[in-house]
């Protein structure tokens, strides 16, 4: 489940950036009450984040894909 976003109402699928991502990688909501809860709760950890901006988008590209919903209706079973 997501939750909304100023700007995405429904919130930010995984492998879509967020729209308060700025071009320094920075949130332009920081510290703002407009912030969801969690992006305010998140805490960066080293098994999350890595030791540096390429290990963190990695790692949490990863988690992305393997969190992502897939598309059942390809798998659905048709029936004559």
């Amino acid at each position: 489940m997501t939750s909304p976003i100023p700007g995405m109402p429904n919130g930010k699928a995984a492998g879509e950036p967020c729209i308060q991502l700025l071009d320094d990688y920075r949130c332009a909501i920081f510290g703002t009450p407009e912030r969801p809860d969690v992006c305010a709760n998140f805490t960066a950890e080293d098994y999350i984040c890595g030791d540096n901006r390429d290990e963190a988008i990695n790692i949490l590209s990863f988690l992305e894909d393997a969190t992502r919903p897939i598309n059942t209706s390809s798998l659905k079973r048709k029936y004559r």
